[in-house]
C-alpha cells in the first residue's frame, strides 16, 4: 500500500494505520515519519475558517429584478456552498405591493422557512430596507419609523433569526444624528428583546459609514441586543454628483472600530484580479481584524460587481475568505 493511500485510509479508518505500522515500522522507519508529516500535513489543509458562511441576498439581486423568485434564495444559495441565510426585505415586491399586511408577512415567513427547511439552510438575519429613517431629527416620525420596523422584529423571530440589520439614516449634522440614533435605536431594541432580537446597525452611507461616530452610538445605547453589522466596502460618508465617493472613510479603521459591537460581518466585494484578491479591500488584513475582535459567528458574502455574474462574484468571494482565512495569525 502506497504511503499516499495509506493516509487518506488512515483518516477514515485508524485501524489500518496501526496494522500497517506494526507489520513494517521496524522495516522502514522513515516511511512511517514520512507517514506522520503526510497526517499532520492533511490535518491543516482541512483546517476550517474561524467563521461560518452566509449569503447575503443582495448578492443575487440582479436575478430578482429581472424576474427571478426570491423564494429561491435558500436553494441558490445551498448550491453555491453556504450554510446560512441573510435576506433581504426589499426584495420581495409580493410583500411591498401588499402593503406589509399581515397576511403577506406571514406568507414571506411561511415560504421562507419552508425552503429553509427543505434545503437545510440556517435563517441568519433580515436586512430590512425602506421603512423610514432610524434616525430623523423629528422624535414623532422617528417613532413611526421605529414602529413600521415592529413587524420585521417578528418575522426575524418567527423565522429562527438572531437579528434584524437596519439603517441609520436620518439627521444631517453629528450631535443631532447620534442624539436621534441613540433614542431611535433604544426604541426598536427595547421592543426586540421582547422576541429575543437583536438590532444591528450596518455602515451603509451618510453618518452611518463614520466609524467612530457609529461606534459612539453603540456604546450610548448600550444593550445586549443592540449592535453593528460591520461591512467591508460601506465607507462612503458622502458621494459627488457623479457617483463617486467625496469623503471616504478609512476602511480598516471603520472595522476595527466596529467590531466590538459586532453580532455579523458582510463581506463586500466588487471586482477581483487574476489571482482572485479583491481589488479595493486586503481580506487577510480584514479578516485579520475581525479574528483579532473574537469574532467567530457568519460572514456574509455580499458581491456588487459588474465583470463577473452574480454566481461567479458570489463563488470568488467565497473562496477568498476561505483561503485568505488560511495564514492569519
Amino acid at each position: 500500500m502506497k504511503v499516499k493511500n495509506l493516509v487518506k485510509q488512515s483518516v477514515k479508518y485508524p485501524l489500518v494505520l496501526l496494522v500497517f505500522c506494526f507489520a513494517s515500522c521496524k522495516d522502514a522507519p522513515k516511511k512511517t515519519e514520512e507517514v506522520k508529516e503526510e497526517i499532520a500535513k492533511t490535518k491543516v489543509d482541512e483546517k476550517k475558517p474561524f467563521f461560518e458562511l452566509s449569503l447575503a441576498q443582495w448578492s443575487l439581486h440582479k436575478q430578482v429584478f429581472d424576474g427571478g423568485n426570491p423564494y429561491d434564495f435558500a436553494e441558490n444559495a445551498k448550491k453555491l456552498g453556504f450554510t446560512g441565510l441573510e435576506y433581504v426585505s426589499a426584495l420581495y415586491n409580493d410583500v411591498k405591493e401588499a402593503n406589509y399586511s399581515d397576511e403577506a408577512m406571514a406568507e414571506f415567513v411561511a415560504k421562507s422557512n419552508e425552503a429553509a427547511k427543505k434545503h437545510d439552510m440556517k435563517n441568519v438575519l433580515i436586512m430590512v430596507d425602506g421603512q423610514g429613517d432610524l434616525a430623523l431629527a423629528d422624535a414623532a416620525e422617528r417613532k413611526k419609523t421605529v414602529e413600521a420596523h415592529y413587524k420585521w422584529v417578528k418575522a426575524a423571530a418567527e423565522m429562527g433569526c438572531h437579528a434584524i440589520r437596519v439603517n441609520l439614516a436620518g439627521a444631517t449634522e453629528e450631535k443631532e444624528w447620534v442624539a436621534s440614533s441613540v433614542d431611535g435605536l433604544t426604541q426598536l431594541g427595547t421592543f426586540a428583546k421582547e422576541h429575543n432580537i437583536n438590532v444591528i446597525v450596518e455602515n451603509h452611507g451618510g453618518l452611518s459609514s463614520n466609524g467612530k461616530l457609529l461606534s459612539e452610538v453603540m456604546s450610548k445605547v448600550n444593550m445586549d441586543n443592540v449592535g453593528t453589522l460591520p461591512d467591508f466596502g460601506n465607507f462612503c460618508i458622502k458621494k459627488a454628483e457623479d457617483g463617486s465617493c467625496e469623503d471616504m472613510y478609512d476602511i480598516y479603521k471603520g472595522i476595527t472600530e466596529l467590531m466590538p459591537y459586532a453580532k455579523a460581518v458582510s463581506a463586500k466585494s466588487y471586482n477581483f484580479d487574476a489571482e482572485g484578491n479583491e481589488t479595493k479591500i486586503d481580506y487577510a488584513k480584514m479578516l485579520q481584524i475581525v479574528k483579532d475582535a473574537g469574532y467567530t459567528g457568519f460572514i456574509g458574502v455580499e458581491y456588487e460587481g459588474e465583470e463577473k455574474s452574480e454566481e461567479e462574484g458570489i463563488i470568488a468571494t467565497r473562496d477568498l475568505l476561505i483561503n485568505a482565512s488560511k495564514n492569519l495569525k
